[in-house]
């Protein structure tokens, strides 16, 4: 379930474990003699910089739309952070090695497809996290062409035809509140408009044999339609197929690979989004797919021969494959701890490869023959230097809050954390409003435990994945009760005897960053220190500046959070830069200066605000990061300005 203004949240990890965690290498005596020692009850652990952490290289997978393998079937694409920004990059299946296809220094770019019939591939950049993004293609023999140039212009990668003659990209430039559903060739990159979006719907799946295409309308957080475009039909005027009364919430998974059938989500029937066949010819919807959690995603491989489910269970993605010849579950192999995630199917269905990230594991790609039982590992992304050993595993929390409703949290203990070795403890607030702190690795999450910072994920009422009568508890209810859930987390951390319950902050990112100033101003004896990491703090200006490209769910945004227009008063009445009086704890701002969502403004102004008050008040201002991190080093500045201010603020120990 995924909320509209869930777009302001930071990206984060989704997985869950299953297995054994691998063994990574013992470090060097050169570089333990580097490190220093945590001297804790019962265990002995290496305290790492964030550098070390963040030399571990994050990995993508290209579009689940694309071609993820070269024709020749000899390479997968991926985009990997190992040069300090991302670029895309082609991973060959027998050796695992690593050719680097595109070479930013700036931007990130991201590895989109491979060409069905040679060695071009398509990939995205924006400009230094502005969201502008823009299709590219990288030619035969490394030359660069944008496919969708324009200032203004964002585009976004939609599919290929079945012949591999053609690929579908959107594009706003016409309307930059709409976009436009553009047929490209594949020689030449002539261009044809099949669909101008005039009613600014979102554009969710096309069928395999171009006929059809699924657009989404959100028309309040709690209700959304479907409408349905015949292309070979004259006109290709959109049409309503979820009429319905009351608040039901529709979305697409995509059409099935024969174009009979157009896969649906919906909570219809009950707390949980479920998957549901809408068939093309009789208009008659079936249920399809269901859970006891919310179904994340349905999929089809090539030929259709296998399907893909994902249902995200208690914060982490289960991934079900089915063998639709047989009509049984596919045996995956003994892998590490993680979660299989991004799988990827050749074109003939004989292979596939996939992402396994866990805990203590970032994403590592794997490949795998089909139908077989074994997979070979092609990537390490945890940096060598680093002890997996020494990293946590979260346990999945729940707690009370004011009114008695259950705050379901993932909670990270430092190793050797006791009732005679008490740790300070964090709460971290997810992005949103309607994310979703889950499982899965995060490198300042374990760079924090790992300096002796106990961290409670909590994931207060409003937030995805625990049924729409929880998501939809803080809806116009912004800052009120879920900004109470979070303070109640502080009660839970006090109760834990491993937990120092004098010393105990909040820290988060967007929606979370509005939370951590929120509770600094509107509840400032509730938390010791705050981290706002590109976090909203005058919500008069946010809900009245949002980017144009949004307008497809404007009305679905204004409907949760308040029409501008007409609730200003209740957005400066939440709004903590119209309180920041009041904020008397130490203080960590980081902005990125190009970042759309969350203009460098309203962090100028609560840092001139607070400062004011004479409260130390730390600003980092990154010049070429927008709304989240882009460039591995500006991580690595971030990471180390945390745990510096922690040491300072909540630990009270003197820090050079």
């Amino acid at each position: 379930m995924i909320r509209s203004l869930a777009l302001l949240g930071l990206a984060a990890g989704v997985l869950a474990a299953c297995g054994q965690p691998a063994q990574q290498e013992k470090q060097t005596d050169e570089t333990r003699a580097g490190a220093d020692r945590l001297d804790a009850a019962e265990t002995v652990v290496l305290k790492y910089s964030a550098q070390a952490f963040y030399e571990t290289t994050s990995f993508s997978a290209s579009s689940a739309w694309g071609h993820a393998f070269s024709p020749d079937g000899s390479s997968t694409l991926i985009s990997s952070d190992e040069t300090g920004v991302f670029n895309a990059y082609a991973v060959d299946l027998a050796s695992g090695t690593r050719s680097q296809l595109t070479t930013s220094t700036t931007s990130a770019a991201f590895g989109v497809s491979y060409f069905p019939r040679d060695g071009r591939i398509l990939y995205t950049q924006d400009g230094g996290g502005d969201e502008l993004n823009h299709v590219y293609v990288r030619e035969a023999d490394g030359s660069v062409r944008d496919l969708t140039p324009g200032e203004k212009v964002k585009a976004s990668f939609a599919g290929w035809t079945a012949d591999g003659g053609h690929f579908y990209l959107a594009t706003n430039e016409r309307d930059a509140k709409a976009f436009d559903l553009y047929r490209y060739a594949a020689d030449g990159y002539a261009r044809e408009m099949l669909f101008e979006n005039t009613d600014a719907l979102q554009i969710s799946a096309i069928s395999r044999d171009s006929r059809w295409l699924a657009l989404k309308r959100p028309r309040t957080s709690a209700d959304s339609d479907v409408l349905l475009v015949d292309m070979a039909a004259d006109g290709a005027t959109p049409q309503l197929i979820t009429a319905h009364e009351g608040n039901i919430a529709y979305g697409v998974y995509g059409f099935t690979p024969d174009g009979a059938a157009l896969i649906l989500s919906s909570n219809e029937r009950g707390e949980w989004n479920e998957a549901w066949a809408y068939d093309l010819t009789s208009g008659e919807k079936t249920p399809y797919v269901s859970a006891d959690w919310d179904v994340s995603f349905v999929g089809f491989s090539s030929t259709g021969r296998y399907r893909y489910v994902g249902v995200n269970e208690d914060a982490q993605t289960i991934v079900t494959i089915t063998d639709l010849e047989t009509g049984r579950d596919m045996t995956m192999p003994d892998l590490p701890a993680g979660n299989v995630q991004n799988t990827r199917f050749s074109p003939d269905d004989g292979r596939l490869t996939f992402m396994l990230n866990g805990d203590t594991s970032p994403s590592d790609l794997y490949v795998m023959d089909l139908p077989g039982d074994a997979a070979r590992r092609l990537t390490t992304a945890l940096n060598p230097a680093i002890d997996q050993d020494h990293l946590v595993e979260a346990t999945v929390v729940r707690y009370d809050s004011f009114d008695g409703v259950k705050i379901p949290s993932i909670l990270y203990r430092p190793k050797g954390a006791s009732a005679g070795n008490k740790v300070p403890a964090l709460v971290l607030v997810h992005g949103g409003p309607g994310g979703q702190t889950r499982r899965g690795y995060r490198a300042m999450v374990q760079h924090l435990v790992n300096h002796g910072y106990a961290v409670l994920g909590a994931n207060n009422r409003g937030s995805s994945g625990y049924g729409k009568t929880f998501y939809h508890m803080d809806d116009k209810r912004h800052g009120e009760e879920d900004l109470q859930d979070i303070v109640w987390g502080r009660r839970y951390l006090e109760s834990l005897d491993w937990v120092d319950g004098d010393k105990v902050g909040i820290i988060g990112g967007s929606y979370g960053g509005f939370m951590v100033a929120a509770a600094l101003a509107f509840e400032p004896d509730a938390f010791d220190v705050g981290i706002d990491i590109f976090g909203v703090t005058n919500w008069v200006r946010t809900l009245k500046s949002i980017p144009p490209w949004w307008e497809s769910f404007r009305e679905s945004l204004y409907d949760e959070m308040g029409d501008p227009a007409t609730d200003e008063e209740r957005h400066r009445r939440i709004s903590p830069l119209f309180h920041a009086e009041n904020i008397t704890k130490p203080l960590l701002v980081i902005q990125g200066a190009n970042d759309p969502r969350v203009l460098k403004v309203e962090s100028d102004e609560i840092v001139e605000a607070v400062s004011a008050n004479g409260v130390p008040v730390e600003y980092i201002v990154f010049p070429d990061e927008g709304h989240g991190f882009r460039s591995k080093a500006n991580r690595i500045t971030a990471s180390d300005a945390y745990v510096r201010f922690l040491d300072t603020y909540l630990k009270g120990e003197t820090v050079p």
